[in-house]
């Protein structure tokens, strides 16, 4: 079961959010600020991440910047959205921005989205350590041949 944290300080955001959630199969936790999300997130290994940008003591951005170690994804919401937010959050490593009023269906595409692209990345970085534990080594000719005729067949961006 994929689970899911928000971080919003507002309860009734969190409730609202909850109920949805855990109807659409998901597991949730809630934290009411930013101290109580990270403690959480250190414990936990979350799916996706929801963030409200404004909270007292600490605001979401800086929230999203200490979370970003964690390799979670994170989507940014506000109810103060404009451009600049969405941006902003984009740039400081967000995975994407929705305003509230929450639209129950881009959110639930985004939650879905999230977590297929963090799958992949995953996926990308277990087939980086199977494939440096089956390098080839050497420069001999045959063996630059060989690299050659790989890169023509799968360029190396590609196979990363």
């Amino acid at each position: 079961m994929s689970r899911i944290l928000v971080i919003d300080d507002e309860r009734s955001i969190r409730s609202t959010l909850k109920e949805i959630l855990e109807y659409e199969g998901y597991q949730m936790d809630e934290a009411p600020d930013g101290m109580t999300a990270l403690e959480l997130a250190s414990k936990e290994k979350y799916d996706v991440i929801l963030c409200d940008i404004k909270m007292p003591q600490m605001d979401g951005i800086e929230v999203l910047d200490k979370l970003l170690d964690e390799r979670h994804p994170v989507v940014m919401i506000s109810g103060h959205g404009n451009i600049g937010n969405s941006r902003g959050c984009h740039q400081a490593g967000a995975y994407d921005y929705i305003s509230k009023p929450l639209d129950l269906n881009r959110l639930l595409i985004t939650i879905r989205n999230a977590m297929e692209k963090a799958a992949v990345k995953e996926t990308r970085v277990l087939k980086r350590k199977v494939s440096k534990t089956y390098e080839m080594v050497g420069e001999s000719e045959p063996i630059r041949q060989i690299r050659t005729m790989i890169d023509k067949v799968a360029p190396t961006d590609a196979r990363s």
